[in-house]
């Protein structure tokens, strides 16, 4: 007697797409009209392609965030910033080069309570948030990807365990707060955030090719 069986795999496969609301209007304006971002946004819109007309190649920074609320809502907040590399920021890259340092570790997310205007010759956060980040002192590790063939990208995610009002982002080369190269400093209105609540900061940086 011979006895056969045959079976074939079976699943299913589900995909969610996760819907946020634009933040309050009232924030987005508070936010744009802040001479910081219009001078940014003259610069990326107005000037850049009046230099890429004469042919010199422009680099630009985009910073854009999305808070997860801990009962589980998406608040989109959209572009907070598109400044500012700083000097040390700069610096770094011209030792990546020289292959002192490396490039890739320039990839962790920080934030803080500090208001004052990004410089270039900052070197740290003004008021970095460490015992309200969780883990503490604990920076964000950015997943580091092209969102274009020109256009480097890191995605970070900070979660809290106390109330703040953030009012600034960095890029930063290591993983602890209170050290580090800081790539990049962003100021920006503030997004207040609870116990529970996580902000997932996206930056890229986009070459333009001169020509």
């Amino acid at each position: 007697m011979n006895i056969s069986r045959s079976a074939r795999p079976s699943g299913s496969l589900m995909a969610m797409k996760i819907n946020a609301r634009r933040a309050p209007l009232s924030w987005r304006l508070k936010n744009v009209l802040r001479w910081t971002y219009i001078k940014s946004w003259l610069a990326v819109f107005l000037i850049a392609p009046i230099a890429r007309f004469f042919g010199l190649m422009t680099a630009h920074a985009t910073l854009t965030a999305r808070v997860h609320k801990a009962g589980g809502e998406w608040i989109d907040h959209g572009v907070l910033s598109r400044r500012l590399v700083t000097n040390n920021g700069v610096g770094f890259i011209v030792d990546a080069w020289q292959n002192t340092v490396e490039l890739e570790i320039m990839k962790y997310h920080g934030c803080g309570t500090g208001a004052t205007a990004e410089n270039v010759a900052d070197s740290a956060l003004q008021t970095e948030s460490t015992t309200a980040l969780n883990p503490d002192s604990t920076r964000a590790t950015g997943t580091l990807a092209e969102s274009a063939a020109n256009a480097f990208q890191s995605v970070g995610t900070l979660t809290f365990d106390a109330s703040a009002a953030v009012t600034e982002h960095g890029i930063l080369s290591q993983a602890a707060t209170g050290g580090g190269v800081l790539f990049d400093r962003s100021v920006f209105s503030a997004i207040n955030v609870a116990s529970g609540d996580s902000i997932q900061f996206t930056y890229t940086v986009t070459f333009t090719a001169g020509g």
